[in-house]
């Protein structure tokens, strides 16, 4: 964590001009300032909260002179008479009012502060206002510029998991350790049941070193390490409807899926897959006229969805009825799903989320939320499945996405729209940017040049949960679990020398 330089009480810069979106600071000597930087104008005992969202170049001296003045010192003859660095020439800096402080609460910045004001970094006690809520989740640490206080952002987890969270960057921008960092912390409580599919068999290693991870966290693999269970799923809890938008059948095929179920009933797996046919199942087929070559086809597609490693006729009864009981304790489901074809990974993630969301639908209790990489496969234009479902009406029975991609812009922008809470890290391509800028909760037009530039882990929370967008930086997983695991070590000792 970068310390404050200097006494954070010192006027750094002033105003000079502008106007309620684009106001003009000139910066002092020796005090630079940083894209995205938080700066406090006073007014009594309220404050205006502004941001700096871009960086001029300022001079009293004349193009011309200017361009003499470089010309003398390129040519190694002394300018000081007429270049003085502090006054004659120096930066200035754009802001905007991002938020007004009065008596403790933070509402929409609505005037400007009083013309030639000066200004002062942010510190940690101006940002008293942010609340700590029943029902916590980590958004990191409050960011300045390149300067991450203290200050840790909570936000409401009963109302921003259910309406859905979008986490957006590019390439090695730390999604991943974000995720990590958020799950960490939310094994602390049991108010929300969480369903991480994960494509890397990462996230089990990572978090089962919490206090409460016997508890709270359960592990599925089809290899399972020490700790975790075999993920096995049985053929009769697989369902036709768990295949729409995940596994690309023809009406005809989709049509012989229904036809089969619905004469078989849970048994139409067992049918379909079946090497030979009874006399009474070929008549059967016969009189629907059902194709072979379309059944041929259809055997060979879920041949290759449904893996064997998984997908058993004999064993794995259990296995979707006790997630789901897990996700309605409130806790943390990992199902590794790293050896497995994309089509099996999200058919799994299908089966889950379908008994998760019906059971909420039955009755609505728990929040769940469920954690889905690279979103775009299975959000994406003109697809019918469980999660766009889950996007688009989840939230009325508290079932939400936490929906990671590199490429916001893929979504569809109805469903892009519907995820109130967006964590924007560094993403270099205007087109991401644009998406992200255009459904956010906040006005970030400003802010393309600050998004473009943030360095990993450095992130802009937008949610219609808070009153301003947040710039944050989340620590590195490791630091911040040894961190938690010292202050709880500490909490320990004390507890026992007073018992």
């Amino acid at each position: 964590m970068l310390a404050d330089k200097g006494n954070a009480m010192e006027i750094i810069s002033q105003i000079i001009g502008g106007q309620h979106a684009d106001i003009l600071i000139r910066q002092k000597a020796g005090a630079p300032l940083e894209l995205g930087e938080l700066l406090v104008a006073e007014e009594g005992e309220n404050k205006i909260l502004l941001q700096v969202f871009d960086l001029v170049y300022g001079s009293q001296m004349q193009p011309e002179a200017l361009e003499w003045a470089s010309g003398l010192n390129l040519e190694n003859v002394s300018s000081e008479s007429f270049l003085d660095a502090n006054l004659r020439n120096y930066v200035l800096a754009k802001i905007k009012a991002v938020a007004h402080i009065k008596n403790g609460v933070a509402k929409t910045a609505k005037s400007l502060p009083p013309f030639f004001s000066g200004l002062r970094r942010i510190q940690d006690a101006d940002l008293a206002f942010l609340e700590n809520p029943a029902k916590p989740l980590f958004g990191g640490h409050v960011r300045s510029g390149s300067r991450m206080l203290s200050k840790e952002v909570i936000l409401d987890g009963a109302e921003v998991l259910p309406t859905h969270v979008l986490i957006a960057a590019g390439t090695g921008k730390g999604k991943s350790n974000l995720t990590y960092c958020m799950l960490y912390r939310l094994l602390d409580s049991d108010y929300a049941g969480i369903l991480v599919l994960d494509p890397h068999n990462e996230y089990y290693g990572k978090l089962k070193s919490h206090p409460n991870a016997a508890h709270n966290l359960v592990a599925y693999s089809p290899n399972p390490d020490r700790g975790a269970l075999t993920m096995a799923i049985h053929y009769e809890s697989v369902k036709p409807w768990h295949f729409s938008g995940i596994v690309p059948f023809t009406d005809a095929q989709g049509d012989a899926t229904w036809m089969y179920f619905k004469h078989f009933g849970n048994r139409w797996l067992y049918e379909i897959m079946a090497e030979k046919r009874g006399s009474k199942t070929q008549e059967w087929i016969d009189n629907r006229r059902l194709h072979e070559g379309t059944l041929a086809v259809l055997q060979r597609r879920l041949e290759l969805a449904l893996d064997k490693t998984i997908f058993k006729p004999e064993g794995g009864q259990n296995t979707v009825k006790d997630i789901s009981d897990a996700l309605d304790a409130g806790r943390k489901v990992v199902v590794d799903t790293s050896r497995l074809a994309s089509n099996t990974e999200l058919l799994i993630g299908s089966i889950l989320a379908h008994e998760a969301f019906e059971r909420s639908r039955r009755n609505p209790g728990r929040i769940k939320s469920i954690v889905i990489e690279e979103a775009p496969r299975v959000l994406r234009e003109g697809e019918s499945n469980v999660f766009s479902s889950i996007a688009r009406e989840g939230r009325k029975f508290g079932v939400g996405l936490i929906a990671i991609t590199q490429l916001a812009s893929m979504i569809p922008r109805e469903v892009l729209a519907n995820m109130n809470t967006k964590i924007i890290l560094g993403n270099e391509m205007s087109q991401e940017r644009e998406a992200l800028i255009g459904s956010a909760a906040q006005d970030l037009t400003d802010d393309s040049k600050a998004i473009a530039g943030l360095d990993k882990g450095e992130a802009i929370i937008s949610s219609v949960y808070t009153k301003l967008a947040i710039p944050v930086q989340f620590p590195k997983f490791e630091t911040m679990v040894a961190a938690d695991q010292k202050i709880s070590a500490a909490g320990a000792s004390v507890a026992k020398r007073f018992a």
